[in-house]
């Protein structure tokens, strides 16, 4: 049984190879990739082994399909989306090319992925500014007291309003819409760590107008690892790369004229690339991942993982498990906290006797399916649940 008539969308197992016996709900943490991206990668190996002939322009044809499909996918002009190695990269990019003033407040959310952290405290640090964490008001359900928490932390006084899009713990839902108003009201820069959402729900940087948004490709845009897209605004039209590569600079793409050193950056975005951008076993994969996720519409996909998941989610309510409220929720990610008298040790353990794959993070169990689960992979969890009261 699948859920396909319920959301348009069918399961996509068989386009994956997944270890049998096993339930994998654990797609927030390492997305698999499906047998198409893997054919891309052997491709790509095997090119590799004999490049003759290997023409120059494909040091660029595969960055361009990366960046037309990533605009396809958020929105915005290709132009604006820079190829990078890491979410820790491109965020450190987007630090990097702010200005702060000593006494002005950078704000984050309590428990951010630590990505998301760590420049901030050191730029903090650097510029003897405020690094404020707007901390969860207590047990779920709080989610909508921790955004209005959040809007009255951006003060005037604020330049760099850093947030996730969905919680990596839980699966909290950030209201960035608001957030993001409030943010362009002070005039801070606001930055976005989408690698738990694009992909899995629908994202529009024309509505949300982030200043950066950074989304990495092998969790929920199920490509590679070692990949990450950025889509930078422009606020960060002319600032300073972390590296200086030639393939960023105009007029790289005619080799014999190198020697020619050319001060001026391509286009757009494209400055702020990773050098040997041109990867050509990684790339070729994550076109192809995108291109499934394209296929299969991120809107789709939520409604998918939100009809895995929502039984679920009420029956545990009902039973007296913590959750976020359904409207702060995102549907792709489910995070309960066990009722009291149980520990998260032994949760793990009947977790791993059934071969149930999920993630402790903080004080939660986060569940994270995507399109190659089905209903008997939630029955399997709910089997090991049931032993929790």
């Amino acid at each position: 049984m699948t859920t396909a008539t319920q959301t348009g969308l069918a399961s996509q197992k068989a386009e994956f190879q997944l270890d049998p016996g096993a339930h994998y709900l654990n797609c927030a943490y390492l997305g698999p990739i499906c047998r198409s991206v893997e054919a891309a990668g052997i491709a790509g190996v095997r090119q590799k082994r004999s490049p003759t002939p290997f023409p120059t322009e494909a040091f660029f044809t595969g960055c361009d399909e990366v960046r037309d499909r990533f605009s396809a996918l958020v929105g915005g002009a290709p132009e604006r989306v820079a190829i990078v190695p890491s979410a820790s990269y491109g965020l450190t990019t987007a630090a990097r090319n702010v200005r702060l003033e000593a006494g002005q407040r950078i704000v984050i959310l309590g428990e951010q992925f630590p990505s998301n952290v760590y420049i901030w405290r050191r730029l903090a640090a650097e510029h003897d500014c405020d690094l404020h964490s707007v901390e969860r008001p207590g047990p779920p359900p709080s989610g909508a007291l921790w955004n209005e928490r959040l809007l009255e932390a951006i003060t005037p006084h604020t330049a760099v309003v850093a947030l996730p899009h969905t919680h990596w713990t839980d699966g909290t839902r950030i209201d960035l819409e608001a957030a993001g108003a409030r943010a362009r009201e002070v005039g801070a820069a606001f930055i976005i760590d989408a690698s738990q959402s694009v992909g899995a729900i629908p994202f529009d940087v024309e509505t949300l107008r982030p200043d950066a948004l950074i989304a990495v490709g092998y969790k929920w845009l199920m490509g590679p690892y070692s990949t990450c897209l950025g889509y930078f605004g422009e606020r960060f039209d002319d600032g300073v790369p972390l590296e200086e590569t030639w393939i960023s600079r105009q007029g790289s793409e005619d080799f014999q004229a190198l020697v020619d050193y050319n001060d001026a950056y391509r286009p757009g975005a494209a400055r702020y690339d990773v050098g040997e951008t041109s990867n050509f076993i990684l790339l070729p994969m994550l076109i192809e991942a995108l291109d499934r996720i394209l296929e299969w519409q991120p809107s789709r996909i939520r409604d998918y993982n939100t009809s895995l998941l929502c039984g679920l989610a009420q029956e545990l309510r009902d039973r007296g498990w913590a959750m976020e409220d359904d409207d702060w929720r995102s549907g792709h990610i489910l995070g309960v906290r066990l009722p009291d008298g149980w520990d998260l040790k032994s949760l793990q353990a009947r977790l791993v006797e059934s071969d149930v794959y999920a993630s402790l993070r903080g004080d939660a169990l986060r569940v994270s399916p995507n399109v190659y689960n089905e209903p008997e992979d939630i029955d399997a969890l709910r089997g090991v649940l049931e032993a929790f009261g």
